[in-house]
């Protein structure tokens, strides 16, 4: 299924119409001479991916469109740099939702996004079939509406050290009894706290660690429960038993003992150090620290080991996707640019430029040298149903919501909370996330 590919539109087939953006199909016509002209503003987060593969796209769709006037707004701050703007309905015209401060379903129901669903349908690749066919995981829903494309392909695992663990004979996990021993033995031969991850930031555990182990213990459903705030999901026996997992880590000790106090970034440079040797973060990690991986290190890559013994690793896709604004100014250009981004020449960039995949089908990246070793490995292990189920969200959890669990979870965590009163917790926040 992750068959690290991906597929696109020319940009040149039926005409928008201007008086209802919302409500067009097919792409914009490029035939008539200036039709897709004027500013054209666009919003993206610069992390882990940096932003080169944003220059060329962006250059290339200038250079295709040349009455366009293309105003990027982007940075590692950007999605509070821009907020006044879409608080005052004066957006750009196309945002890519990424990064801290960012909620893609907090955008949905506050109105922000275009609904896209009828299209998209619309949209031909340039083989002919439809993008909608075409994608990896297919976008999320809101009420049975599309509100994004999702454009990255990205998952939480959890990543460790090849070279330390082969020079050092240690047991790379597969489930969560063998994670278990694998961090004791650790803990006593290297004298360190074994896993780290973000305090500052707790939603990197809630969707690195645990919604595969979510998956793994209740399907899809009780994923999707969780993620919606359903009444009983949080308080439900399957959750508990999953969150005294985590207890148990806190109790043995697993966790950094700075933990409360590291951002993203000081997390992954903790983890470059050897001062730990497990992290869950998603494709990003090896892009974003490449001037800080020290010499003879080697990325490892395994979906999070928090499933029982006898079952499969589970994976929970992220996706990263662009969206249209309700209120864009110019939603013909942002139309065209968004079908010229999805194309398999920029889906192989991508993976060149970022070490990740972009979400689109039928492109092969295993005889491309430039595409890193971790990632063919990572794909190969994906793909693989008896070692990986993959279990995917109905859409991200809202802000409303996975602030005040994030805020529990980090109790629990630090020792501060017991597994059954972050359930009640969990459930309290979920029922007032549904009023």
């Amino acid at each position: 299924m992750v068959a690290l590919i991906a597929a696109c539109s020319s940009g040149e087939n039926e005409e928008d119409d201007a008086e209802d953006a919302t409500e067009t199909s097919g792409t914009p016509s490029t035939g008539a001479e200036g039709e897709i002209s004027g500013d054209f503003e666009i919003q993206y987060f610069v992390g882990g991916y940096g932003d080169s593969w944003w220059k060329e796209v962006i250059a290339d769709f200038q250079k295709e469109y040349p009455d366009v006037n293309v105003i990027e707004h982007a940075g590692p701050n950007i999605n509070e740099e821009m907020r006044s703007r879409w608080i005052a309905n004066d957006p750009p015209d196309v945002v890519y939702i990424d990064g801290a401060g960012s909620s893609e379903t907090q955008m949905v129901e506050d109105g922000q996004l275009m609904n896209l669903s009828e299209w998209v349908e619309g949209i031909e690749l340039e083989g002919g079939d439809k993008l909608v066919d075409s994608f990896i995981v297919q976008p999320g829903k809101f009420d049975g509406e599309i509100y994004s494309l999702p454009l990255v392909f990205d998952t939480w695992g959890t990543w460790y050290d090849k070279a330390l663990f082969e020079e050092k004979g240690y047991e790379v996990p597969t489930d969560f009894d063998s994670f278990m021993s694998s961090m004791k033995e650790i803990k006593e031969e290297e004298d360190i706290n074994p896993l780290v991850t973000s305090g500052q930031h707790p939603y990197y555990f809630l969707r690195g660690m645990l919604y595969p182990a979510f998956g793994a213990a209740g399907g899809e459903e009780l994923l999707a429960d969780l993620i919606t705030g359903a009444e009983g999901a949080w308080t439900s026996d399957v959750v508990l038993e999953t969150m005294k997992k985590v207890e148990k880590l806190q109790q043995e000790g697993m966790f950094d003992s700075g933990l409360g106090a590291l951002n993203h970034t000081q997390s992954q440079m903790n983890f470059l150090l050897q001062e730990n040797a497990f992290i869950p973060v998603g494709f990003w990690l090896p892009n974003e620290m490449a001037n800080d991986i020290p010499e003879g290190f080697d990325f490892g890559f395994i979906p999070s080991p928090m499933q029982d013994a006898g079952e499969p690793f589970a994976i929970v896709p992220d996706l990263r996707p662009l969206a249209i604004a309700e209120n864009a100014k110019n939603p013909e250009a942002a139309k065209a640019f968004v079908e010229f981004a999805f194309t398999r020449e920029y889906a192989m960039s991508f993976s060149e430029h970022t070490g990740a995949i972009m979400n689109i089908t039928e492109v092969d990246l295993t005889e491309n040298e430039n595409v890193p070793g971790y990632l063919t490995e990572a794909n190969a292990m994906i793909n693989d149903p008896d070692q990986v189920q993959i279990y995917e969200k109905p859409h991200p959890m809202s802000a409303d919501l996975e602030t005040p669990i994030g805020n529990a979870l980090m109790s629990l965590m630090l020792g501060n909370m017991t597994a059954e009163e972050f359930v009640e917790e969990a459930e309290k926040a979920a029922a007032e996330y549904r009023n």
